[in-house]
């Protein structure tokens, strides 16, 4: 019963009590809107980093949100949008339209000091959009791999690029420290850094600045894509102290911090807004808010009622806030219908009146029509991750997979109303919102503590009749478990080799002016390009002799058994 009063609580959420009202005259739209784009919309998408699930007002939290409350509640809230649980793996997704396994990006995030990205070859949304006449500009986090030039957003169809190329960073200095002595300048304008850009600004507002600068200066009679990726909400905790005066009647420092943080997020798209109203874009625009995987507990983030946290394969790792805000709606609401990040390419590619090419295999569906009209959602399933490296569950095995998939792997697949895990999903109790404890010292929050998942390697959930994931049901239903093997197996057979290279130390900062930027040339390339080819062809020439040497064997083996019968 309890669990039930949370949903309904949840659900019932009063779009009247969200505080949007005061100033919703800012934003309507004007009498001469169309239902269907007549030309090509504009096309502006936020990513946020690190926002719970619970974290904006309208999921009831106690975090003010009004404009977040006012543009979904004016635009469609998406309920069953999932993404990944990671920054790096989610932007990827985003930009390729590809799940990780098809880009080699199936473990964790692209480290600073990698020499990684995501592949070239891949055609990005924003050179998509390109081609098909957008004016393509990012602003805020980028955080796919800059270890070489042609790994630069600017390289990767972005017009202009102003912001961070790492996952976090101090939100005013702009520094970042990935280890001892690995510390450096992290802002970027273009493929330079931008030493005169550095005034000490809080970086939400520094990104907002830029980017209504940018709607400013371009003329709206050309299409624009504007990626907006905030680095707020992730830590470090840091936001300006008016914000904090909101919020004294919270007694957790990491909470009060989190939530002034978002507030003033909130307070960013407000400008942003009022941007796009102001500079003629709001009539002919396609705005897409989203988070790129669940919030951090302890960061001050809350999923509840959802089970896990970000990292984790658990819904309040995946399942996001997100919503679309356009006057080219034809219904607003919320959409159930079953959304995963990669269908973000080819639904704007497609609504941008860009081609889409078959010979790119995309993971993702055109979606346009469940968020605007409501109708049902091409997508039947999502391959949330295979991750071949992650830590092996200790009681996984083939046995336990019935002979068809080792459940020592990390893997999470959705089929329908059905959600399989195995593995290690990650941290997986559910964490209440306002319960952390005040000293964060031994006993860090309190929360449900799951007693019965210890020593398991396989989960099953019917994710629509159970969404918190309190309820396993492997044992109960062995024949949809061993489908939904099969359907992971299937997904692993076309999966490409995973890319997670070590640590080159030519990457830290103090070798590159005391910025982190790339540090591989073209002749580092090619040289790594040779070794790959040589360490393939020893590999290759030892494999030869030692099929060689087994069949030398078998023969002298058939030999000694031809002697016997004789």
């Amino acid at each position: 019963m309890l669990v039930l009063g949370v949903l309904a609580g949840f659900c019932l959420c009063s779009a009247a009590a969200s505080g949007y009202g005061r100033w919703s005259n800012n934003f309507r739209p004007s009498s001469n809107e169309v239902d269907k784009p007549g030309s090509q919309p504009h096309i502006i998408f936020v990513m946020v980093d690190d926002q719970g699930f619970r974290d904006v007002g309208y999921h009831g939290s106690e975090i003010k949100t009004p404009t977040l409350d006012w543009l979904a509640a004016n635009g469609v809230k998406l309920e069953n949008y999932y993404v990944q649980p990671l920054c790096s793996p989610s932007r990827s997704q985003l930009m390729t339209g590809r799940y990780q396994i098809h880009t080699g990006l199936q473990h964790s995030i692209i480290r600073p000091t990698q020499p990684n990205c995501l592949p070239v070859e891949n055609v990005t949304l924003p050179q998509k959009l390109k081609n098909a006449g957008y004016a393509t500009h990012m602003v805020g986090k980028w955080h796919l791999g800059f270890y070489k030039r042609s790994c630069m957003p600017t390289q990767r169809g972005f017009d202009t690029f102003f912001g961070s190329l790492l996952g976090s960073g101090d939100y005013y200095s702009h520094y970042k420290c990935d280890g001892p002595g690995l510390c450096g300048f992290d802002l970027h304008e273009g493929e330079e850094a931008a030493w005169e850009q550095d005034r000490g600004i809080y970086s939400t507002h520094m990104y907002t600045q830029k980017a209504v600068r940018i709607l400013a200066s371009h003329n709206p009679k050309q299409p624009i894509f504007l990626y907006l990726a905030y680095q707020a909400v992730h830590s470090p905790l840091q936001v300006p102290a008016r914000y904090l005066e909101r919020y004294k009647s919270i007694p957790n420092l990491q909470r009060r911090k989190y939530a002034a943080m978002v507030s003033c997020l909130d307070e960013a798209m407000r400008n942003l807004t009022l941007a796009l109203k102001r500079y003629g874009y709001y009539d002919n625009m396609v705005l897409v808010y989203s988070s790129d995987n669940g919030g951090q507990p302890l960061s001050g983030g809350s999923n509840w009622p959802l089970r896990g946290s970000k990292g984790t394969y658990w819904e309040g790792g995946i399942r996001a806030v997100g919503f679309v805000h356009s006057p080219l709606l034809v219904k607003r609401g919320t959409c159930k219908a079953l959304i995963h990040i990669t269908d973000w390419y080819p639904t704007l590619v497609t609504l941008g009146e860009g081609m889409l090419d078959e010979n790119q295999n995309l993971d993702g569906y055109d979606v346009w029509e469940s968020i605007s009209e409501g109708r049902p959602s091409p997508r039947h399933d999502i391959l949330h991750n295979i991750d071949p490296i992650y830590s092996k569950a200790k009681n996984g095995s083939w046995k336990a997979g019935y002979g068809i998939w080792n459940t020592a792997i990390q893997a999470a697949l959705r089929v329908g109303d059905w959600k399989l895990l195995t593995g290690v999903p990650g941290y997986s109790d559910w964490v209440p919102p306002q319960t952390f404890s005040k000293q964060m010292l031994s006993n860090r929050w309190h929360s449900e503590r799951v007693r019965w998942d210890r020593g398991k390697s396989i989960w099953l959930f019917n994710i629509t009749a159970d969404p918190f994931e309190r309820v396993d049901l492997s044992r109960r239903y062995p024949h949809i478990v061993k489908k939904m093997l099969l359907r992971l197996l299937q997904y692993n057979k076309t999966a490409v080799p995973c890319r997670y290279p070590p640590k080159d130390y030519r990457s830290n900062p103090q070798y590159n002016g005391g910025v982190w930027g790339p540090w591989y040339s073209d002749v580092d390339e090619h040289e790594n390009e040779n070794n790959s080819i040589l360490s393939n062809n020893l590999q290759k020439t030892k494999k030869e002799k030692k099929v060689k040497h087994k069949g030398n064997l078998k023969r002298k083996a058939d030999d000694v058994l031809v002697l016997h019968l004789q």
